[in-house]
């Protein structure tokens, strides 16, 4: 089954981005998003996540496989929130296990343990296993990550633009 959209009205880039193999997005002229400088966004409401595009058009690009794209979009909204407190210690969970992502494509293991490891205790301290945040499962987030820190997956086509490497679509949910 296809990962959600949740922002069916912005198309996703034609690839994605990974170290040293692509044209950098931003400072590359080749670059998907040269000459695109996003605004900086909003902090999400904890209790309204649906009303944060940005956080949604993150879930969109990591569903589909655009880790380096979801990881800096996500990291906007980490400094939109102070890079401190719950939130930010949640999203910058979400901006690790990005990240694991690009290092899945880069064919890094060590990398994709380090990045998921952070992932998993960065979700912890968010809270109880069986709260949500931003409308995703603490503990299905951090065991997640953690499966991804003990058995690193690999790119399947690392030459492909874009590739979706992990068995996890980001579904929020109501508390």
């Amino acid at each position: 089954m296809d990962p959600p959209r949740y922002l069916t009205d912005v198309p996703l880039p034609p690839y994605t981005h990974v170290p040293d193999r692509t044209p950098h997005p931003v400072s590359d002229p080749r670059g998907h998003s040269f000459g695109h400088a996003p605004e900086p966004p909003a902090a999400p409401d904890p209790d309204d996540w649906r009303g944060c595009p940005a956080y949604l058009r993150g879930l969109d690009l990591f569903n589909h496989g655009f880790y380096w794209e979801a990881h800096e979009l996500w990291e906007g909204l980490w400094h939109a929130c102070g890079r401190a407190g719950r939130t930010a210690d949640f999203l910058k969970g979400l901006i690790k296990l990005a990240a694991a992502g690009v290092k899945v494509r880069e064919g890094r293991p060590r990398g994709i343990i380090g990045h998921a490891r952070a992932a998993a205790d960065l979700f912890r301290r968010s809270g109880a296993p069986d709260e949500r945040c931003l409308g995703l499962s603490l503990g299905d987030l951090a065991r997640f990550a953690d499966a991804v820190a003990d058995s690193p997956p690999v790119s399947h086509d690392p030459a492909a633009p874009v590739g979706v490497v992990f068995a996890l679509a980001l579904r929020p949910e109501p508390p």
